[in-house]
């Protein structure tokens, strides 16, 4: 069972949203220069900060999905009464053709994505969310989990 796994390594599991669990409280841009220096981006491909969508709050780290679908992810620190804890958060978002656009030339051309990639253009946008965009985001948080631990990061 993955979800019970990423439960007992201090995470937690749904569809669509992983979170894990830090020792340190990351900013955005520190989150980002973290990533510059860690992320395997021949991999797992590149990624900017920006928006996911025009009426977006916040921006945060985007990482390419699939045509539909991008992730994003940002940092939350402790405090207040539902963070508890530092964590980094990766999570599933609708792509609009603006960011779609921008965010294509990150996509990875070789690794373990690649396929998956491909396979989200002939899907419906539910199993396209539950499906290659679940896989991608998956893949993208067992990558941030093993680089945050590789440098004493998670909690």
């Amino acid at each position: 069972m993955q979800c019970l796994t990423i439960i007992e390594k201090g995470g937690s599991y749904m569809i669509g949203r992983q979170v894990i669990l830090t020792n340190k409280a990351f900013t955005l841009q520190e989150l980002e220069q973290f990533m510059q220096e860690y992320w395997d981006k021949e991999q797992y491909g590149n990624f900017m900060i920006g928006k996911p969508t025009k009426a977006s709050v916040e921006e945060y780290i985007l990482l390419p999905a699939t045509h539909r679908f991008l992730i994003i992810v940002y940092p939350r620190a402790k405090g207040g009464f539902f963070n508890k804890d530092n964590k980094v958060i990766l999570s599933t978002a609708d792509t609009p053709e603006g960011a779609q656009i921008a965010v294509a030339e990150y996509f990875p051309t070789r690794g373990p994505l690649t396929k998956l990639l491909q396979t989200g253009s002939v899907l419906s946008a539910e199993k396209e969310r539950k499906g290659p965009a679940e896989e991608i985001l998956q893949a993208y948080a067992a990558h941030m989990r093993d680089i945050l631990q590789k440098n004493n990061l998670l909690k």
